[in-house]
This record gives structure tokens, C-alpha cells and sequence, in this order.
């Protein structure tokens, strides 16, 4: 895909998420083709935890001005992508805003049963429940971000593991083997919360 920004074509594919960040720092027009690209998988995502409120567009685009405000101190490492990166940014954003609501009692969590059940269950009074909830969108929020992010793509965005195979540019039984260790990891982080 060619993107043409002030005059200049700009072919996308060929510059990694990194690149066009780093580009944008003095060419903040560039930055749009990040949002293009992220905006509807960072919606759904929000919208996993917060439901779907109007709010979440603002939670978005926050994250969004959080991003390009701190643009320049991304750094890229071994395991961390921009891409790892931005889903932080905007998990801590929308985690920040989910306790707001919370505070307010508009809100609980939006969570797949099936992670909720790899949280040890000691009481099936509802209010227990969404308290369970909040601790597996925490624990989420703690976990390494290739870990967490395989299970959310298997278990909240309900992606058969050969389209996250695809999606990640590994093999399937490489998807399978961290869906593995993400639970393990996540057992490990939510057995250390005291409220279980």
C-alpha cells in the first residue's frame, strides 16, 4: 500500500512500525499511518475491558497522544516490538480509566470465562466473580506482553491459533507452546494476588 502524506509516497510495508514512529518525531504527519493502521484492533481491544461506551474512543485517542508523546524515548529491544509497546500503552490507558469507572460503580470488567477459570475460584457469589474479573484484566496488565498478548489474541479475541500463527509470523505449535506458557504464567501472577 502506498500512502501519500504532504506530497511524499510513502510505501508502508516496506517501513516497519518503528521506522515510521521515528520518522514522525519530526514529521508528525507520518504518525497518521500508525493510527490507520492500529485504531480498529486498539478499539476492540478497549472495548474487551470497558464494553461498549462511547468513552472508549477517547481512551484511543489518548493512547494514541501518549504514544507520539513518548515516541521518542521507545527504544527498540529483543521481544519488544512497537507494536508490544503500544498495546502497554494503551492496556495501562484503558486499565487507568477502567478503575475510574469502577470508582464510580459504572463498570466491571469485560473477561473471557475461560481465562476467569484459570483464576482459582473460592465463591460463586456474583459480586466474587467480577471482583475475579478485575484480578484477571490486572493480571493481564502484569504479564510479559508477548505472553499476555498470545493469550488475549486466543482467549479474548477468540482467534483460532493458525490465524495468530499467521498474525505473530510463527508456527502453530510455536502458538500453542506460549498459549501453554501464558497460563502457567498467568497462574503464577494470579496466585500471588492475596484477594484470591
Amino acid at each position: 500500500m502506498i500512502v501519500q502524506y504532504l506530497g511524499d509516497e510513502i510505501k508502508q510495508e516496506e517501513m516497519a512500525d518503528e521506522v515510521i514512529l521515528s520518522r514522525s518525531m519530526a514529521r508528525p504527519e507520518l504518525f497518521g499511518l500508525l493510527v490507520d493502521k492500529y485504531q480498529e484492533a486498539f478499539v476492540r481491544k478497549a472495548k474487551r475491558i470497558l464494553g461498549d461506551r462511547p468513552e472508549v474512543e477517547d481512551v484511543v485517542q489518548e493512547t494514541f497522544t501518549k504514544i507520539y508523546l513518548y515516541g521518542s524515548k521507545f527504544e527498540t529491544q529483543e521481544g519488544a516490538s512497537f507494536s508490544s509497546w503500544a498495546y502497554k500503552i494503551l492496556m495501562n490507558t484503558t486499565f487507568t480509566y477502567y478503575q475510574k469507572l469502577k470508582k464510580r460503580g459504572e463498570a466491571q470488567a469485560n473477561v473471557d470465562e475461560e481465562i476467569l477459570a484459570l483464576a482459582p475460584d473460592h465463591s460463586h457469589r456474583q459480586s466474587e466473580k467480577d471482583n475475579y474479573k478485575d484480578v484477571v484484566a490486572s493480571v493481564l496488565s502484569r504479564m510479559p506482553e508477548p505472553l499476555a498478548r498470545v493469550l488475549s489474541l486466543h482467549f479474548l479475541d477468540d482467534k483460532p491459533q493458525e490465524q495468530i500463527a499467521d498474525e505473530l509470523g510463527v508456527s502453530v505449535s510455536a502458538v500453542k507452546t506460549r498459549v501453554h506458557r501464558a497460563k502457567k504464567e498467568f497462574k503464577k501472577i494470579s496466585d500471588s494476588f492475596q484477594v484470591l
